[in-house]
């Protein structure tokens, strides 16, 4: 079971994180004694079952903490092609590659949250959330992908009614505009994210976002977990559309040593390119924020070696600074920049300076920690992989770090504080934390 943490500097916006049920107790002994955060935590809609963390209730926490539930578009609409809705890629990638979803089902139906959202917004009422995160379908908004093949009202009208009934049962909105469904119609016209075309068409909805439901939306998450999409999705195949090298996996097209940082760096600048428009046109009268969510887990060096030491730095660069350092810095961290060399897009000055600073705050979601163990360059030119450069090995013998909760997910005490300290690097920066 996941908790959603999130946390506040006072007078500078609200800060939001993900941790492990067990993690949230040993985390929030932490927080609670920083007085200058004002605390904000949202479960998902389930009931507190750990052992460690029956110890806190509501008043645990400070009176503006906020609980409430997180969700994606295509994970609990339905409605796939109901209403004027366009085809994404999962639509595609669940219909056409069946067996690479571990059970074979689609998202067709879900649970049917576009039918049955009063009824989910009440359930949520009843265990008394604060919030609800929920991202805009891009193809129930624009069902091409693109502003020329026109706005869809009845998707419109669809998000409307959602965001004015969390607000008439006191529930405030928080809107990712990116979860990871792009148009199938951009991806079958130009490639979808491995083209900079999609940063205008990406601009485009972002802006329809703003305009139809900014004056109710007060947080906007442009992209959620970029860092899961470009790896899974490009570098090993298993997320929609399904690419990667033919020798990494079973993809019928793709390049998993240059895809993954193509598709990341455009994703970089249709979020600089969605918050320019925002702060330019909009934030001054809807008095919002923008930032973008991203993902860590937390590496120990599987030995004291400085081998080992030196690639903790690494695991964390191409997990977390492959995002994070440009949005802070203006470049990719130095270690990506010397290991993958020309495969790695650069940044002009200017492309720099539009992404540098694009943020109110940064979302961390954390899951787990692993272990990370150098290994020796391969110096291969031929089957390269996002996957192996960062040369390190984060399985290593399959010991677990600690307390079991998952097939791959362990608690491990502390780390969550590790993780936490992470975006704070950029000391002109303040933070959101959310799952």
């Amino acid at each position: 079971m996941k908790s959603k943490v999130a946390f506040k500097v006072k007078g500078k916006g609200t800060h939001l994180a993900t941790l492990t049920m067990a993690q949230s107790a040993c985390a929030l002994k932490f927080l609670l004694h920083h007085h200058h955060l004002l605390l904000l935590l949202i479960f998902l809609a389930t009931p507190l079952i750990s052992a460690t963390s029956a110890a806190f209730n509501r008043s645990s926490f400070p009176s503006d903490f906020v609980f409430g539930g997180v969700s994606a578009a295509y994970q609990i609409e339905g409605a796939w092609n109901l209403d004027g809705k366009g085809p994404s890629i999962w639509d595609t990638f669940t219909h056409t590659q069946p067996w690479k979803i571990a059970d074979g089902k689609t998202g067709d139906v879900a649970i049917d949250f576009y039918h049955r959202y009063k009824d989910d917004v009440k359930l949520l009422k009843s265990l008394n959330m604060d919030a609800f995160r929920f991202s805009i379908s891009w193809t129930r908004i624009l069902p091409t992908g693109s502003l020329s093949g026109g706005i869809n009202r009845k998707g419109v009208e669809f998000y409307n009614n959602l965001i004015n009934e969390l607000l008439a049962h006191g529930m405030k909105p928080y809107v990712t505009i990116f979860h990871w469904d792009t148009p199938q119609g951009l991806e079958s016209k130009y490639g979808g994210f491995l083209s900079r075309n999609i940063v205008d068409d990406y601009r485009d909805f972002a802006e329809v976002c703003f305009k139809e439901f900014g004056d109710r939306v007060k947080h906007w998450i442009t992209f959620n977990e970029p860092y899961t999409y470009c790896s899974r999705a490009y570098d090993m195949g298993t997320f929609a559309p399904g690419r990667c090298s033919p020798w990494a996996g079973n993809c019928t097209a793709g390049d998993s040593g240059r895809e993954p940082y193509i598709a990341a760096h455009n994703i970089l600048f249709a979020h600089g390119a969605a918050v320019k428009v925002y702060r330019e046109k909009y934030q001054a009268k809807q008095k919002g924020l923008i930032g973008i969510t991203l993902v860590t887990n937390w590496f120990i060096p599987y030995t004291t070696s400085k081998a080992d030491i030196h690639a903790q730095q690494r695991s964390l660069d191409f997990m977390f600074g492959w995002f994070m350092d440009p949005l802070a810095y203006g470049n990719y961290p130095s270690s990506m920049r010397m290991i993958v060399g020309n495969r790695l897009p650069k940044f002009t000055k200017q492309e720099s300076e539009i992404i540098k600073g694009s943020y109110d705050f940064i979302g961390l979601n954390y899951y787990t920690t692993w272990y990370s163990q150098s290994v020796p360059p391969t110096n291969s030119l031929v089957n390269t992989s996002y996957s192996t450069d960062s040369q390190t090995n984060q399985s290593v013998t399959g010991i677990r770090l600690g307390k079991p909760l998952g097939p791959t997910l362990d608690h491990t005490t502390g780390s969550f504080r590790l993780a936490l300290r992470l975006p704070t690097r950029d000391k002109k920066s303040f933070v959101v934390y959310q799952g």
